[in-house]
Formats: C-alpha cells, structure tokens, sequence
C-alpha cells in the first residue's frame, strides 16, 4: 500500500498570524515538520499550502508542495484538494498537523500500519491521560472506544462520566483518553467526507471527526505513549525551544 502524508499548512492562523514560518532554534516550524515526516515510513511529503510564503520556504529546504484554496474550514478539506493535485497514485493519506514540530514519526508509522488494513476506513491515536488539569481543559479532546478500539465518541468534556465519585478521584478510579490530532484516511473515505455536511454533534462539540462517525464511519485508534508540543500561539515556542535539542 501507498501511503502518502501530507501537511496542511496555512498563513492566517486566528490566534498566531505566520505560524508555519516561525523560527524554532533556526528552522522554521513547517521545516521541522517535514524533517520529522521524513523519518516515517511514509512514501512522499507533501505540504498543502494557501500561501506563495510558505511554498517558498518549503522549496527552500528540499520539499514539495501544492497551493490550495484559502477558504477550506479544516484541514481534512485542504488534504483532499491537495490530493487531486499530487501526481501519482496512493491508497492512503496521513494527514500531518502543520503545527507539532516535534511530532514522532513512529506515531506516523502507527497511523500508516492502522489505515493500511482491510478494515480501517480512518485512523488516529490516542494517549492515555494522567493530569487532571488536561482531564478537564476543553482545550484537550477526549475519546471513548469500543472493545476492538473503534472511536465511540469525542468530546471536550470529560468521558466517560464517573458518577457518584468526586471529580479529584476520576484519574484514580477511571481511565481516560485524549485524541492525538493526526489522521489515516483511506482515498475514497477522504473523498467520501470532504461531501459531507456539518452535523449536530460536530457543530455541538466544533470536533470535525463527529462529522465522519454520524455518517456511520469506523475510525480505528491506536494507542500512544508518545507526547509532542502542539504550537498554537506565540507564547509556545519557548516550549517547543525547551523541546529540542538542535
């Protein structure tokens, strides 16, 4: 099987204008992205980008990219147009967060095993949680599974819900999960969705992979130990800097 990963990355970020351009200890954050994608085992790299700055930059230090419409409401949306755009032929995609520079590729190469079976529609990762702050943050996106550890549901509240027990015991009694924002899609499940309409739940939740379960799709979970730093406005990158080495 194919797989081929790609990186949706645009300019006007809402809370961090530039973001894919900035330094961390001398590379820009869409360069360290790439690197780490690189070390997968994915077959290409591609960025899919909406602004001549960025492409430049990535041609600058080696990779590939395709413009994409500035419009899109996700990034699954970007990968999909992107997808037409890329010469050759791929089974799957990984959809690469643009802003975890430090992303580990063996949890790329987990996504790339999940989405390469028969009966995986869409992959991701979750990571079990241990800090009660991040257990209550709306901020961090949990998910429920079934015994074969198909997504049952996302929320931003915590779940499952432990009733008649006191919120400073949950991580005790109970086990919780956060969702690892990184996506296998099959190719026709990632053409099947771009279709689809926003949902009641998604809408609900502002959590686009409700959209795919209310439509009756299967999305297969990995579990993972890995933790990388998602870089979400300027005060980050002293963390991400604090992060790397070189």
């Amino acid at each position: 099987m194919k797989v081929i990963g790609i990186i949706p990355s645009r300019y006007n970020s809402t809370r961090f204008p530039g973001k894919p351009l900035a330094m961390i200890k001398g590379k820009t954050m869409i360069h360290r992205v790439c690197e780490q994608a690189w070390k997968s085992k994915l077959d290409a790299v591609v960025v899919a980008t909406d602004d001549m700055r960025i492409a430049e930059e990535v041609l600058s230090f080696g990779g590939q990219y395709v413009l994409t419409d500035p419009n899109h409401p996700s990034g699954t949306d970007r990968c999909c147009e992107a997808l037409y755009m890329i010469e050759g032929q791929y089974d799957a995609v990984v959809n690469i967060q643009g802003d975890e520079p430090f992303i580990d590729p063996e949890q790329i190469d987990q996504v790339i095993e999940l989405i390469s079976r028969d009966d995986t529609q869409l992959a991701s990762l979750a990571k079990r949680i241990e800090d009660e702050k991040e257990l209550f943050s709306q901020n961090t996106v949990k998910v429920v599974m079934d015994r074969e550890d198909n997504a049952l549901y996302f929320s931003r509240n915590p779940i499952p819900f432990m009733r008649n027990l006191n919120q400073d015991k949950w991580l005790q009694r109970g086990t919780f999960y956060k969702h690892i924002g990184i996506y296998g899609y099959k190719v026709e499940t990632l053409r099947q969705i771009a279709e689809m309409q926003p949902t009641a739940l998604e809408i609900s939740e502002s959590l686009e992979q409700l959209r795919w379960l209310e439509n009756g799709l299967n999305i297969r979970m990995g579990i993972t130990k890995s933790e990388s730093v998602s870089i979400d406005q300027p005060t980050d990158l002293k963390k991400a800097e604090q992060f790397t080495q070189n």
